[in-house]
């Protein structure tokens, strides 16, 4: 049976939709922060996202965005780089979660690609007994500046092979973490991972760093 609802989070003036899928002995909750001009909807974090909840887990994909703020940041393109305000929205639908009498009970992990993983390395920051581990997709880790050092989660960092800039980044961003982490090269993949299989490669690593880091339910 499994639990699957379409969500309205109340941030605000904010009101953000998100979709919350997993089976009924979910063994913890994975919040997905997608990246760069895209939406709950995105493909690949969907993709990841049937992974999770097939190894147990339930999933949240949500907007970040306002259908009104959306449509200002496909003209401009600069909401999606105000991590500060990601990063609020995620922290925002975090506390919702928390208060939820059942998702409440479960450890949380976040998962983050593009921008969106920054976003959600500073809300681990800024959460740091609630968030319990963080998984990003060709992430850019070095946009959450100050806040990667306040990162207490277990994190995992997963950038394809020819992606040469953004492992760049990587690695200057793995510099600023204290928290225990890795960073591994997908061989082969680009930025989307839209090469054959390494998506699938994202998704089992992704699946397995939160297996081993989300604690057992109380």
């Amino acid at each position: 049976m499994g639990v699957r609802a379409e969500v309205t989070v109340p941030l605000g003036a904010a009101r953000l939709p998100a979709d919350v899928d997993g089976p009924d002995d979910a063994a913890g909750v994975v919040l997905f922060a997608h990246g760069s001009g895209s939406s709950r909807h995105s493909p690949r974090n969907v993709a990841v996202a049937r992974v999770l909840q097939r190894r147990g887990l339930t999933t949240v994909l949500a907007d970040l965005l306002t259908p009104e703020e959306d449509a200002v940041d496909a003209r401009t393109a600069e909401l999606r780089f105000d991590i500060g305000l990601l990063a609020g929205r995620l922290a925002g639908i975090i506390d919702w979660l928390a208060a939820n009498p059942r998702l409440g009970r479960m450890p949380f992990g976040l998962f983050g690609a593009s921008t969106g993983a920054a976003a959600a390395l500073v809300a681990a920051a800024g959460r740091p007994q609630r968030i319990a581990a963080v998984v990003s997709r060709g992430g850019r880790p070095d946009l959450a500046g100050a806040a990667l050092s306040g990162v207490r989660a277990p994190t995992l960092l997963l950038v394809g092979g020819l992606d040469e800039q953004v492992i760049t980044l990587n690695e200057q961003a793995t510099d600023a973490l204290t928290a225990p982490h890795e960073l591994r090269i997908v061989p082969g993949a680009t930025h989307l991972f839209e090469e054959p299989g390494t998506l699938d490669q994202v998704a089992a690593d992704a699946a397995d760093w939160f297996a081993r880091h989300l604690p057992v339910p109380a």
